[in-house]
């Protein structure tokens, strides 16, 4: 066999197993289901909505208060920590000495404050939320 290519071949073997950790997080990171999110609250929390609609929604809050006048809040406070861990000598470790990886942490967070009038319909919500 010829030298280039058992170079080639060897390189390619030891490029296959690299990845980035963004690479990773794209691959394991769900995004799906039922997550709160705040394009969600942006398109189906609706002034005027009943109380049971908002639990359809949005599941059951984290906190429920009432105000001055005795009309409830309900809060949603979620918290989300992603953690992901890339190994660039995957697969190969017997043929290289030590490791090498990159390891990336996000936390996110949510806050989502709904209060109802006195009949239990949405009369006004806000949420803040950041990633970092």
């Amino acid at each position: 066999m010829d030298k280039k290519l058992i170079i080639v071949v060897v390189s390619l073997i030891f490029l296959m197993g690299c990845a980035s950790a963004s690479y990773h997080r794209r691959e394991v990171q769900d995004d799906t289901g039922d997550r709160i999110t705040v394009g969600k609250v942006q398109r189906e929390i609706l002034i005027g909505m009943p109380s049971s609609k908002v639990v359809e929604t949005l599941g059951s809050p984290n906190v429920v208060t009432t105000d001055e006048q005795r009309r409830e809040v309900w809060v949603y406070d979620k918290i989300a920590t992603d953690i992901v861990y890339s190994d660039s000598n995957a697969g190969l470790k017997f043929l290289t000495p030590g490791t090498a990886g990159a390891k990336s942490t996000t936390q996110r967070t949510l806050t989502i404050v709904i209060k109802f009038d006195n009949e239990g319909k949405v009369r006004d919500f806000a949420y803040h939320a950041s990633k970092f």
